[in-house]
C-alpha cells in the first residue's frame, strides 16, 4: 500500500527493486558513519548535515527546470525542496557551534559533498522516485541517530549546554533552551523530511506530480 502523506510511520517497507536498492545504499552509509563517528554525535551531525542539505537543492533545481520545460505549475514542490535544503543547512550551522569540525573532518566534508552531489544529481535526473526514497531512508536513520543522542544526553553521557544563539533565533526557542531542546527540534524536522520524501517517491512512482505542503490550489 502506498504511503499517505497524512499517516507518517517510522519505517517505509521496501516495495520495489528501487526501494530495496535505496535502503541498502543508506544502510551502507549508516554502517560507515557508525564505525567512523561512534558516539561522537555532534561531529557526526556536522558531517552528515552537509550531505543532507544536498538533495533538496538538487531536487529543487531539477524540478524547477522541468517545470520551465513543460511550462507547468510545480504545485509548491520546488519551494518545499529548497526549504528542506535550507533547513538542513541550519542544522549544520547549529551543530558547528556544538562540535567544531577538525581539519580532517573538513576534508571529509569537501570530498563527501563533491562525490554525493554528483551521484545524487544523476540519480535524480534518471530515477527521481528512487532519489526521494534514498532521502526518506536517510532521514529515517537521522531520526534514529538523534534519538540515541537524546538518550545519551538524558543518561549524562553527553553534556547539555545552553542552545546556540543561531538555534534559538531560527526555531524561536526560549532563551534558556538547551542542547537537548535543539536535538528534539532537529529530530522533528528530520521526521518531517522523512515522511515528505517517502510521499514524493510514492507520488512519482504513480506518475503523479507531488503537491508541496504549503501549496493551495488557485480559486476557480
Amino acid at each position: 500500500m502506498s504511503r499517505d502523506v497524512t499517516t507518517p510511520k517510522d519505517h517505509f517497507t521496501p516495495e520495489t527493486f528501487g526501494d530495496r536498492v535505496a535502503l541498502i545504499f543508506v544502510k551502507a552509509l549508516r554502517f560507515v558513519a557508525d564505525k567512523f563517528f561512534a558516539g561522537r554525535y555532534g561531529h557526526r551531525a556536522v558531517v552528515l548535515e552537509t550531505v543532507a542539505a544536498v538533495p533538496g537543492m538538487v531536487g529543487g533545481l531539477l524540478q524547477h527546470l522541468r517545470a520551465l520545460r513543460h511550462i507547468r505549475d510545480d504545485h509548491g514542490w520546488v519551494h518545499e525542496l529548497l526549504d528542506e535544503a535550507d533547513n538542513e543547512r541550519m542544522h549544520l550551522m547549529t551543530f558547528v557551534h556544538v562540535a567544531q569540525p577538525t581539519a580532517f573532518e573538513r576534508a571529509i566534508i569537501m570530498c563527501t559533498q563533491a562525490v554525493f552531489y554528483n551521484f545524487y544529481f544523476w540519480l535524480y535526473l534518471f530515477a527521481p522516485s528512487v532519489a526521494h526514497r534514498v532521502v526518506g531512508y536517510f532521514e529515517e536513520e537521522a531520526v534514529v541517530s538523534y534519538t540515541r543522542y537524546l538518550e545519551d544526553i538524558d543518561a549524562g553521557n553527553h553534556p547539555n549546554p545552553p542552545a546556540p544563539k543561531v538555534a534559538i533565533e531560527y526555531w524561536n526557542m526560549p532563551r534558556n533552551a538547551t542542547l537537548r531542546d535543539v536535538v528534539v527540534q532537529v529530530r522533528e524536522d528530520e521526521a518531517g523530511h522523512r515522511d515528505r520524501n517517502h510521499y514524493f517517491a510514492d507520488a512519482l512512482r504513480r506518475n503523479e506530480t507531488p503537491v508541496g505542503r504549503a501549496h493551495t490550489a488557485p480559486a476557480e
